[in-house]
């Protein structure tokens, strides 16, 4: 079966990400993306909100989860944003970019790139 994709870019939020002690004492810059595979035939046909994968609420709980979270490492916080596109609103794939701006001289950003599906959860 072919899935539809959201794309959601460049979603800025500040959390708790690092584990030397001058990165634990303050929220810092994350910048997230997400390619989310959901089936949008039946919102295509019908133009009814309520038969569409509801990426608002998906990305208001993101953001509540991040800007409120302390993680050691971006694979973690990677990991549990895909858990909450998976498992808590029934996506069918997820792919999560996690980005620190400036965490390393000379580089723009670092960051991390997965992708889970629901076998990954189970």
């Amino acid at each position: 079966m072919t899935m539809d994709t959201i794309e959601i870019d460049n979603l800025r939020l500040r959390c708790v990400i690092g584990f030397s002690p001058h990165e634990r004492k303050d929220k810092q810059d994350v910048v997230i993306g997400l390619r989310i595979r959901a089936d949008m035939r039946r919102a295509g046909q019908t133009d009814n909100p309520d038969d569409a994968f509801n990426y608002r609420t998906v990305t208001k709980m993101i953001i509540g989860h991040v800007e409120n979270s302390s993680y050691y490492l971006v694979e973690a916080l990677a990991a549990a944003i895909a858990r909450i596109c998976v498992v808590e609103h029934n996506a069918e794939w997820v792919q999560v970019r996690v980005h620190k701006p400036g965490a390393l001289r000379f580089a723009d950003s670092v960051g991390v790139v997965i992708e889970r599906t629901r076998d990954d959860f189970a």
